[in-house]
């Protein structure tokens, strides 16, 4: 029975989260004149480069349509890749200083908009929520160490 409501309430929360993303969506326009799916790229990849594959995956992209908006973001100076020299098959993507800045920019914006949706929740809930949240957090990277 615990294992039913655990599932239940997963799909609870998703969905109530998933009604609240729209009001967390980057808004290009506050942040830069780049596209919403190269900001995500770029967001993506800021701090941490990874390998095309990687991000297609991640973002439920194509390879195809991943690579066009590579090569907007190479060609705009906010993208880089080198090949790796130990398996040069591979290919790692990483923001330039130019891409840094515009992730960061994105990421404050996503910041505000979480203060600004939860600006309303009393002290005792935030710290509820914040309880709950450290340990799903806890668990998850379990799992994510589990699954390697």
């Amino acid at each position: 029975m615990a294992r039913k409501e655990f599932i239940r309430l997963m799909e609870e929360n998703i969905v109530a989260l998933d009604r609240m993303a729209t009001g967390l969506q980057m808004d290009p326009d506050k942040v830069s004149n780049v596209p919403h799916q190269q900001l995500r790229v770029l967001v993506r990849l800021y701090g941490m480069p990874a390998r095309l594959k990687d991000i297609a995956r991640r973002e439920h992209m194509s390879t195809p349509n991943l690579c066009a908006i590579f090569r907007k973001l190479e060609r705009d100076g906010l993208v880089a890749r080198t090949i790796d020299e130990s398996d040069r098959r591979n290919t790692w993507y990483r923001c330039t200083p130019d891409g840094d800045k515009i992730a960061v920019a994105a990421l404050n914006n996503f910041r505000s908009a979480i203060e600004k949706l939860f600006s309303g929740i009393s002290p005792a809930d935030e710290q509820k929520l914040t309880g709950a949240l450290k340990a799903l957090q806890e668990v998850l990277k379990d799992m994510e160490k589990n699954n390697d």
